[in-house]
């Protein structure tokens, strides 16, 4: 028994000796300045700070972390511009710095760190040489300017984009000299630059695996070679790439290297996005009803990025739009046609809609080319066959055209679903050629909308639509030509599609001519949250050109944004105030993104 008792002693003894030795019972961070700024950085910054919130206790660990938090929240204060700081960091009174690392101490009960950020240092001279022809330094790095480590860095970034900008991708800094005046608060700052040479685009090789032929991604990215190295060049073979929606990264990465005739390779890499995607979606208006709409599409169908995409939609179920209405379309794209910047598609899309004033089932089949100018314009031209078979007051109709519509986009928002500022315009031609049921014409339609901010709450935004048909009469051009007025798209507040013409005997119809306007104020309530005030008004004319007499009407409400963080709920409330019938009756509309 006696033997046995000693044994369980042994174990206790050995099992204590293995717990971590545990200790600090009292943590206290002091921190002498008045920025809020500042105390949250240091607070970051310490690992102290984050040992004592995760409840750290183990005394190598926080032995550690004091070691390290010199230097920790030194480069947070330098961050602030605060280059005459004072820490003390005490383990149970004894300054961490001083304690030797062989003599770690077994047990700390208390930790006091005290930091004096000292006062915020701005630039005193500054320099950075030699610049790119035409480039100059950002405002914030400029005598008088506070000197924190961000605005040298920006600096510094912003010189050698500036040399890159010029076609020399290997400009560095080759010496860097910072001397702080503690009496006088400030920070001279001295960069040298080596510029380089110029530098031109080499060879491309492709690394890592991918379903898509290498050929074609190679067509796809248009690498340069032999073109002068820009950012802007760099960044049009990535964007590429992306914009086939076949990859999830793409990541061109450049030598260091100079090969004979200053070319400089590169090493592409891309990952595979997952090649088939599903999507549904809902949109709920008192008047439009309920359209449900879905979607199939195939990003890499034939092993070239080739992106298959299926769309059906069912609208105006239990609306006050005439009746529901059934599309179903498939498009196939092909990118890098005839050049880089051109995806080639082909169409076909099936309709049945049952407008207030016509019925019609159609179909459409197309090829087209889609051109990339810019990075904010977009044009596409298309060739189509379109039939349609159309039911009105004035019986039934069958249309045949060809149509080759032209259409332009320029696209400025900061944000398309959420946009703040900025604009966007897009315009569409479409001369048609009648091959039964109507003469040959030409149609126009535009959109512009542009956003201005007032302040960091409101936002003014306002929106102008615009179209016309030219040629045939008015009950000689197809229903879907026909221009209306009324409903979420056009003037909320009104009747969809509530205004068009009076062709005589009571016949209903479109006009030649549309225009309307929108305007609306957005205040931001909360980060979440903002409220609308909006005003809408339309005008349809029987001529072309707005030649001939014509309706006017208008709406307006307030509506309600809630923010998801991918576009905001919209939600609004509309009433008709000028116009022909416009009982006072409420209007509402639900949907994603702004209205415009």
């Amino acid at each position: 028994m006696k033997s046995w008792g000693t044994g369980l002693v042994l174990v206790a003894a050995v099992m204590l000796a293995a717990v971590p030795a545990r200790a600090i019972e009292r943590f206290r961070m002091t921190i002498f300045d008045t920025s809020d700024t500042v105390r949250r950085a240091v607070r970051a910054a310490s690992l102290l700070d984050a040992a004592n919130e995760a409840g750290t206790r183990d005394a190598q660990e926080i032995f550690a972390a004091a070691r390290a938090d010199y230097e920790n929240i030194l480069g947070a204060l330098y961050g602030q511009a605060r280059y005459g700081a004072t820490i003390s960091i005490l383990l149970d009174g004894r300054e961490a710095s001083e304690i030797p690392l062989t003599s770690v101490p077994a047990t700390i009960r208390s930790v006091q760190v005290r930091v004096d950020a000292g006062p915020r240092y701005r630039f005193g001279s500054v320099a950075i040489a030699p610049l790119a022809p035409g480039f100059s330094l950002p405002d914030t790095f400029a005598p008088g300017a506070e000197a924190g480590t961000a605005e040298i860095s920006a600096a510094r970034d912003a010189a050698l984009r500036g040399w890159f900008e010029a076609g020399r991708a290997l400009a560095e800094t080759t010496s860097e000299r910072f001397v702080a005046d503690h009496a006088r608060a400030t920070l001279d700052a001295r960069m040298r630059i080596e510029p380089g040479p110029l530098t031109y685009f080499g060879a491309m090789r492709q690394v890592g695996q991918s379903d898509v032929r290498a050929e074609r991604i190679e067509e796809i990215a248009g690498f340069p070679t032999g073109k002068l190295i820009t950012p802007e060049e760099e960044e049009q073979v990535i964007d590429r790439l992306r914009r086939t929606g076949t990859f999830s990264s793409v990541l061109l990465t450049r030598g260091d290297d100079l090969q004979p005739g200053s070319r400089l390779n590169y090493d592409l890499e891309v990952i595979d996005q997952q090649p088939r995607r599903l999507g549904f979606g809902i949109e709920l208006s008192s008047t439009d009803g309920l359209a449900l709409s879905g979607m199939w599409m195939h990003r890499n169908l034939l092993g070239g990025a080739e992106n298959l995409r299926i769309d059906g939609e069912v609208a105006g179920i239990g609306g006050l739009t005439g009746g529901t209405d059934y599309s179903v379309g498939v498009r196939l794209t092909r990118p890098a046609t005839l050049s880089p910047n051109n995806d080639a598609f082909a169409f076909a899309e099936t309709t049945f809609v049952e407008e207030p004033d016509y019925e019609a089932t159609s179909l459409a089949l197309g090829i087209g080319l889609t051109r990339r100018f810019s990075d904010t314009l977009t044009g596409e031209a298309s060739l189509r066959f379109v039939v349609s078979e159309e039911e009105d007051d004035l019986g039934m109709s069958t249309y045949r055209f060809i149509g080759l519509p032209i259409s332009i986009a320029r696209e400025g928002r900061d944000d398309t679903l959420d946009p703040t500022r900025g604009t966007y315009f897009e315009a569409e031609f479409e001369p048609y050629l009648g091959l039964k049921g109507t003469e040959n014409g030409l149609r126009f339609a535009g959109d512009a909308r542009a956003y201005y901010p007032l302040g960091e709450r409101f936002v003014v935004a306002g929106r102008a639509q615009l179209g016309t048909v030219f040629g045939p009469d008015l009950d000689e051009i197809p229903n879907r030509f026909r221009l209306y007025s009324g409903g979420g798209g056009t003037v909320r507040g009104q009747d969809y599609q509530s205004l068009g013409v009076d062709l005589g005997g009571g016949v209903e119809s479109g006009g030649k001519s549309f225009a309307a306007i929108a305007a609306e104020l957005r205040t931001k309530v909360t980060d979440n949250i903002s409220v609308v005030g909006f005003y809408d008004m339309g005008f349809v004319s029987e001529d072309s050109l707005f030649s001939g007499t014509g309706q006017s009407h208008a709406g307006a409400g307030l509506g309600l944004r809630y923010n998801t963080g991918i576009g905001p709920i919209r939600f609004d409330l509309a009433v008709p105030v000028d116009g022909p019938g416009t009982p006072a009756d409420f209007y509402a509309y639900i949907g994603i993104g702004q209205a415009f």
